[in-house]
């Protein structure tokens, strides 16, 4: 473990000494001008080769060296960066092989490097420091996390040394310790690294950062993350990456008060587009989603080039299912070649299968461009083939699919049961999908898939065996917690027991409007109305859905308050006419 730290720790260092480079490591065409405490530099030191005259051979061991770093190999990378520094004779290749070393505790060559860094640069204090403690044996068998902060604090008083770096300094350190594991550690670090800066607002945002990085779990944390944005944002008034921060700290603890904060800065700056674009995604978090799309409206009024608000726009339109609307700003999206790998011609088709439109849906499908949203969409054309009747040549079609992972594979088969399943063949879609488990077994999407089919012909038994063994699997899947107790309380006589899953379910997933339609479920079974139309009244404010509406209808029917019941199911008979559940249940009660 503690190799690991160091690594990580030396990792860190590298990271912001990096991000303070003050120029890249391949060498430029045009030399850079240099700030005032360095032009004593000598002249390979800000004038580098040419980039025409660069070899081959230096070519190859930069991109080497770029190659090993993006693969996880920084000894490697340190290797070539040190041979191309000493081959072209550039002080800021010896620079970034040091610091690469230096990140893979490659002692030995980190030493070199400084070497031939303060060769070929004279006037830099830093290799010679380095090349003390390194010749000292400082790299090596001490405190790593004492280390990093020394490491930390020369490269953040170096950056001081020239002003303005400072704060771009503070700026990137969260993101040079991201790979620190302990994040309560890496708070009081960056509080200490603070602490010589009082005044300096990116030093603020930085503890701040730490601070919410560390999750907000108790008060005392929460209190430093807010008390360092506020003073940040006192001391940098009008700062949009702070007020974005504040936001996120405030959201964790509550969207209303995340909402109040944005509202309050609107009043000052009521054009600010960053703060009313994160009112809008507050609002969305609140589910609020038509003042969310009234503020995206505005902002593309204001600005019609600026197809990300009408995207977040045709997305709101579809959340609300005002399908012409979302359809109308996707063909717009459309015609301006807006997004990439598919998207918007994805929500296109989503949007005609969902208004019933299955010819439509399945050419939109088909022209779906390859690509990770090509693979789903080739598999919904067989869906859309299904719907349309045409189930033999949907079950063709995925037969001839070119599955080539074993995901993919695994994926074919339970499109190919659900084709089945939405033509009311279930018994054949059980078929496929216990095939399908001899090859893939204990797969968890076929466990769940072939519980569910099981349950439409009540084998029971079967749905407790597979949900069970997939919850052996997948201790915290909140679907098959959630299932497995529905079952237990709809089909048989223990729904205590079920009532327990559900609502273990329900901890790793509380808004979860399905688990909460389950939990109101368990409720009504044993008599308990109030409470059943409590969960099932919040489930349908998540989502309004014609199962969860029957299950509501059905607790006010039970409590006499039979006309609401009936105002309800005809509510959402209008949008899911066909829906069994709900259909059975209007028969059954009203018959």
């Amino acid at each position: 473990m503690m190799a690991r730290s160091s690594l990580f720790s030396g990792l860190a260092a590298s990271a912001l000494a990096a991000s303070l480079a003050l120029a890249p490591a391949l060498p430029a065409a045009q030399p850079r001008a240099q700030p005032e405490t360095e032009k004593t530099a000598p002249a390979n030191a800000d004038k580098p080769a040419p980039t025409e005259s660069i070899s081959a051979e230096l070519m190859y061991r930069l991109l080497v060296g770029d190659i090993a770093l993006q693969r996880g190999d920084p000894a490697l990378a340190a290797r070539a960066y040190f041979e191309a520094a000493k081959d072209a004779k550039d002080a800021r290749l010896a620079r970034r092989a040091t610091e690469i070393a230096l990140a893979a505790r490659q002692r030995s060559l980190a030493l070199d490097a400084a070497k031939l860094w303060a060769e070929l640069d004279p006037a830099a204090e830093r290799p010679k420091q380095m090349i003390a403690g390194l010749a000292g044996g400082a790299a090596g068998g001490g405190d790593p996390r004492a280390e990093l902060k020394a490491d930390l604090e020369r490269a953040l008083a170096e950056a001081a040394a020239t002003g303005p770096r400072l704060g771009e300094a503070f700026l990137q350190l969260n993101r040079a310790l991201a790979a620190e594991p302990d994040k309560a550690a890496t708070l009081k670090l960056v509080q200490s690294l603070a602490h010589p800066y009082p005044n300096v607002p990116e030093a603020q945002f930085a503890v701040a950062l730490a601070a919410y990085n560390a999750g907000l779990k108790d008060f005392d944390t929460a209190t430093v993350a807010m008390q360092a944005i506020d003073r940040a944002l006192f001391q940098k008034p009008g700062w949009e990456q702070a007020m974005l921060l504040k936001v996120e700290i405030l959201g964790k603890q509550s969207a209303d008060r995340a909402a109040d904060y944005l509202v309050e800065v609107l009043r000052t700056d009521p054009d600010s587009k960053i703060a009313n674009s994160a009112l809008a995604q507050v609002r969305i978090q609140q589910k609020k989603y038509a003042e969310a799309a009234a503020i995206l409206q505005r902002l593309w009024e204001q600005d019609r080039d600026n197809h990300e608000y009408q995207f977040g726009m045709a997305m709101l339109a579809m959340q609300m299912k005002d399908w012409a609307k979302a359809e109308r700003l996707f063909e717009e999206l459309q015609r301006a070649d807006y997004g990439d790998d598919g998207v918007v011609e994805s929500y296109l088709a989503q949007i005609a299968e969902e208004t019933g439109r299955f010819d439509v849906a399945l050419e939109r499908f088909r022209a779906v461009p390859e690509g990770e949203r090509g693979w789903i969409a080739q598999l919904r054309v067989a869906a859309m083939l299904g719907k349309l009747g045409r189930v033999d040549e949907a079950r063709q079609y995925l037969a001839d699919l070119p599955a080539v992972t074993r995901e993919q594979r695994v994926q074919v088969q339970q499109a190919d049961a659900q084709v089945l399943r939405d033509a009311g063949k279930n018994a054949a879609a059980y078929t496929v999908l216990a095939s399908a488990l001899e090859q893939f077994p204990d797969d968890p999407d076929l466990l769940y898939d072939i519980a569910m089919v099981a349950e439409k012909l009540d084998k029971i038994d079967v749905v407790e065996t597979k949900l069970t063994r997939l919850i052996e699997l997948k201790p915290t899947n909140a679907h098959a917690l959630n299932a497995l107790g529905y079952t237990l309380v709809d089909r048989t006589p223990r729904v205590a027991e079920g009532l327990a899953l559900i609502e273990r379910a329900l901890t790793l997933s509380p808004d979860d409007p399905f688990i909460l339609d389950s939990v109101g479920w368990a409720h009504f079974r044993m008599g308990r109305l109030d409470e059943a139309e409590k969960h099932l009244r919040r489930a349908m404010e998540q989502r309004p859905d014609p199962e969860i509406a029957a299950h509501l209808g059905e607790v006010l029917w039970a409590k006499g308050d039979r006309t609401q019941a009936q105002d309800i199911w005809q509510a959402q008979l209008k949008s899911a006419p066909d829906n069994a559940v709900l259909l059975e249940t209007v028969r059954r009660l009203t018959r």
